[in-house]
């Protein structure tokens, strides 16, 4: 595994840990106005990467299918949806017997990162599916939007970070060790991409339903938990900031 491809899979998880490190700074409450734009934003980001980075290659790739062509981004994208679906029906299941066995305090500091934790298992997927095909050498897949996606999937892991880390530190833990739990957080993500890279051999003939595959967890992520419900100018102005952003990432590195 050369430098570049390893620098690619540990992106994201520079995210979370400079999302983390947000900590350190803030003494009060982050506003909700702030929160409400960065999630949004997170949200356009995810978008745009599952459009040009995911579903695109993935139907590019199935063009020699013919009339079938159209099956791998399609049932790729179904199977990403409901594989998080079931993964939110666990994550309940756990915060529910966790709430009953639990004083609120400690459920805190434990479900926020068991959650945030799990659902960084997928990311971490996502950008070893397109190193993978990036190793088949397939040519709707390039190193630069492999990295355009690694970028994407960072930048909206910041937030994230923050969202374990500040309000920890708000029920009462320490700087350094709440930082320390937004950190941990993110280290799923490395390891399953490189589980997925290592597996690239044995996924060559399912890389374009994997691609889709990512693109329905991330869609799904985007509408079921990124999208505040509270709407307003800011979801608005986020999740289109977020979406140029990362268009303008896909199109010009890649």
């Amino acid at each position: 595994m050369n430098i570049q491809i390893m620098i690619g899979l540990l992106i994201p998880f520079l995210g979370t840990s400079l999302g983390s490190l947000m900590v350190f700074f803030i003494k009060d409450k982050i506003s909700e106005k702030f929160q409400v734009f960065l999630m949004s934003f997170a949200s356009g980001i995810m978008i745009a990467a599952s459009v040009f980075s995911l579903l695109i290659p993935a139907i590019e790739m199935s063009a020699g299918m013919g009339k079938l062509s159209f099956l791998p981004a399609i049932l790729g994208f179904i199977l990403g949806n409901i594989f998080l679906f079931f993964l939110d029906k666990i994550i309940s299941f756990i915060d529910q017997r966790k709430l009953n066995e639990q004083s609120n305090t400690l459920r805190e500091k434990s479900m926020l990162f068991f959650s945030v934790t799990l659902h960084n298992i997928p990311e971490g997927m996502i950008v070893g599916i397109m190193f993978s095909a990036l190793l088949v050498q397939d040519i709707s897949v390039t190193f630069t939007a492999a990295m355009a996606l690694s970028i994407g999937i960072a930048i909206q892991n910041i937030p994230e970070g923050s969202i374990i880390s500040i309000p920890l530190k708000l029920n009462g833990m320490s700087q350094f060790k709440a930082f320390l739990y937004g950190v941990l957080s993110g280290v799923v993500e490395p390891i399953g991409a490189i589980i997925t890279l290592l597996l690239t051999s044995y996924i060559i003939p399912f890389i374009p339903y994997m691609l889709s595959f990512a693109a329905g967890t991330m869609m799904y992520v985007v509408f079921d938990e990124l999208v505040p419900e509270q709407k307003s100018r800011c979801t608005t102005l986020g999740a289109l900031s977020g979406f140029v952003v990362m268009m303008f990432l896909d199109i010009v590195l890649g």
